[in-house]
Parts: structure tokens; sequence; C-alpha cells
């Protein structure tokens, strides 16, 4: 039976061998799919790239207004994230401890031609969720690669309030 619950979130991600650092508080709705599966949807507030040196009230057409949506389908064993929703870019990672998994990207392009996808490893060191019955923390360190070459070390961690 599919439940679902409404809950605050902290969503962070970190590298540590790289100057990113982001951070989401928002709500959320956690659905419990079976007794150790569960998804999390959120929605991400809308990031606006002001880059002129004083604010301007207008808001320009070209600035989507869709709000980016975040599906994260988690287990003790393997964890999912897609991000969609913006019309320009997405994403999926797929994560399993000690194993190579698969991080796509898609870049939409302003044209009718289509998008354009990027594919990456990662490499899970590890995945740990805690909580019970439902989850209350989850996180993920995995490495990023390019073909040979690794492109960053980083840390998914979801903290789901009571």
């Amino acid at each position: 039976m599919l439940t679902q619950h409404h809950k605050p979130i902290c969503l962070s991600l970190m590298a540590y061998d790289l100057p990113l650092w982001s951070v989401v508080e928002t709500d959320a709705t956690l659905y419990q799919k079976d007794s150790e599966r569960f998804h999390v949807l959120l929605t991400e507030p809308l990031i606006q790239e002001d880059l002129s040196p004083m604010p301007t009230p207008v808001i320009s057409p070209t600035i989507p207004t869709t709000p980016r949506l975040l599906w994260l389908e988690i287990s003790p064993y393997r964890v999912t994230m897609t991000m969609q929703g913006n019309g320009k870019f997405s994403y999926r990672h797929f994560w399993e401890q000690g194993v190579y998994g698969v991080s796509r990207y898609w870049l939409q392009t302003e044209s009718f031609t289509g998008s354009h996808q990027m594919r990456l490893r990662n490499f899970t060191r590890s995945l740990t969720l805690q909580g019970q019955p439902f989850p209350q923390r989850l996180r993920v360190e995995y490495e990023l690669w390019a073909q040979q070459l690794q492109i960053g070390h980083y840390v998914m961690s979801l903290e789901i309030m009571s």
C-alpha cells in the first residue's frame, strides 16, 4: 500500500575537492513503497541568475518559470535521484554501494533539434540510510568519473525531519 507523508527536508551536496556546496531546505512528500523502499518528491527553488549590476523587477520571458522537481528513490541498498522540469537541464544519478553507477545529464537546446546527453560513471564509496520505520538520514559518498579521469569526490546528504 502506497502511503504518503509531508515532511520538511534538508538536501545538500558537497564536493571534497572542488569549491562546491549547495543546500536546499523545503517541504517534501515521502511515499512509502514497502518496508524498505521510499520515494521522496520535492520542488527545488527556482534558480535565476541576474548578471546585471542593478536588479530589475522585469521578468524576462526567456527565464523558465517551471519549478525543478527532484525525485529520489531510496532504499538501504540503492538510490536513484532524478531532476527534471525546468526545460533546459535534467539529470539522473544511480548509486549502489561498491558499484560503478551511471550519472546522466541532458541539456536541451533552443532549437527543436532535440537534446544532448552526457553520461558519466560514479563509484559509490558508501551509502547509509538511517531511521525506522521511516528514513531520517541518507548519505551517499561517491566519486564522479569521465572515462579514466576522476572529476570529483562528492557527498549527497538528505535529512528528513519528523
